[in-house]
């Protein structure tokens, strides 16, 4: 199989186009389930079936990245290309929240990732990712923070923007920003900062790329993360030898848990830990797009191995862990969008193990997986390489 995947990517500049295309993931074409992978489903299951939920396309969006729910019910949304978007499914109404700073979307990157502060009902405090254009045109990921005042003609704005972080230095190139952002159960903010296909920075540890950072909700730096000792950027660093870390989320027992894209196939999924060290570029499950080998992750057994890979790749996009009411057999469970794979893909847990227990063929890449208020799953196509930017609504079969 190794050999096969090699063959399909020859060339350098084959490869970069392929990595750093219109939306930037590995794997144009769907990929199907490996069978014999004790860590895969045997094979995608079509919802359309009705084999365990409904599917509901309830609005369409302009290459949305990311999405999260206000207390209200009602849904941010972020458009690649610098919007925020208030959707409310109540009356299906879009409106505009102004103040979101400029970006420029570049390939995999542009106006990312959006959630809220733990104490976001006493504070009104939203976090945003975005590309930033520095000096000479270079690019790179900022996280600010802002209030949001929403209005009565269903828009709003934000107000009080503050840049808190940055990925330092800025790069050429559009690819692997990564640009993911989650609180743990502690307050702390943690960020994915990828390696911008750079390769050697997820190893430089004067660099916060190809790394998990973890810092105060104010963007300082917690005295008891894993390098603070070295200070500078290496002081942010939580976990690193990362490549594009595209979902992010902690379980019900406050464990880190990180998908992220290989090169020419080993997708993985990792069990993020303290001052870890999870190997890009010198392992990986994968190879390069050229042809020449990476050294699989088992001869190198000082760096962390994933929990699941995936070969072939499924491009995973967006993490959340279920909790609602309305599935409660997947109590417990992750679901990851799949870009290539045009899929959802559960995963079952049981403590520091997982595997993929089913994938479910969506018909359309899928950018984000969110949960929403009354425990139905919500999903984003990403509207790139022919698909579409649809808001989609799981509710269970024949509820």
């Amino acid at each position: 199989m190794r050999q096969l995947l090699n063959a399909l990517f020859l060339g350098t500049v084959v490869a970069l186009t392929a990595c750093g295309g219109p939306s930037g993931e590995n794997g144009d074409a769907p990929q199907p389930a490996p069978a014999g992978d004790a860590n895969a489903a045997d094979a995608p299951r079509d919802p359309s079936r009705g084999e365990g939920f409904e599917t509901a396309e309830v609005a369409s969006f302009d290459h949305p990245w990311a999405m999260t729910f206000l207390p209200d019910g009602r849904l941010l949304v972020t458009e690649m290309g610098g919007r925020l978007k208030l959707f409310d499914p109540a009356s299906g109404a879009i409106g505009e929240v102004t103040g979101v700073p400029e970006t420029r979307r570049a390939g995999q990157g542009g106006f990312g990732d959006v959630v809220l502060h733990p104490g976001y009902a006493g504070n009104g405090l939203v976090y945003i990712s975005y590309v930033e254009v520095g000096d000479g045109g270079l690019l790179g990921s900022a996280v600010a923070r802002a209030r949001l005042a929403l209005d009565e003609a269903g828009g709003g704005a934000l107000e009080g923007l503050e840049v808190i972080w940055r990925q330092q230095p800025k790069l050429d190139g559009n690819g692997h920003f990564g640009q993911r952002i989650a609180f743990g159960p502690d307050g702390m903010l943690w960020i994915s900062s990828s390696e911008r296909q750079h390769f050697d920075p997820a190893q430089d540890m004067g660099t916060n790329l190809g790394k998990i950072v973890r810092l105060h909700d104010d963007g300082r730096v917690p005295a008891d993360n894993p390098f603070a000792d070295q200070g500078g950027v290496a002081a942010q660093v939580w976990s690193l030898g990362h490549r594009n870390v595209l979902g992010l989320a902690f379980d019900a027992d406050g464990r880190l848990w990180a998908h992220e894209m290989g090169p020419s196939g080993g997708d993985e999924l990792n069990l993020i830990e303290r001052g870890a060290n999870y190997g890009y570029p010198i392992v990986s499950n994968g190879d390069h797009y050229d042809g020449r080998d990476i050294p699989d992750h088992h001869t190198r057994p000082e760096f962390r191995a994933p929990v699941v890979s995936w070969n072939p790749v499924i491009s995973p996009a967006g993490l959340v862990f279920y909790d609602g009411d309305l599935f409660p057999a997947w109590r417990g469970d992750g679901f990851i969008g799949g870009l290539s794979s045009q899929s959802l893909v559960r995963i079952e847990f049981d403590g520091d193990s997982a595997r993929e227990a089913e994938r479910f063929d969506m018909g359309r890449r899928i950018r984000e997986v969110e949960q929403g208020p009354d425990g139905a799953l919500w999903l984003l196509g990403d509207g790139s390489r022919g698909g579409d930017g649809a808001l989609l609504k799981l509710t269970p079969a024949g509820a």
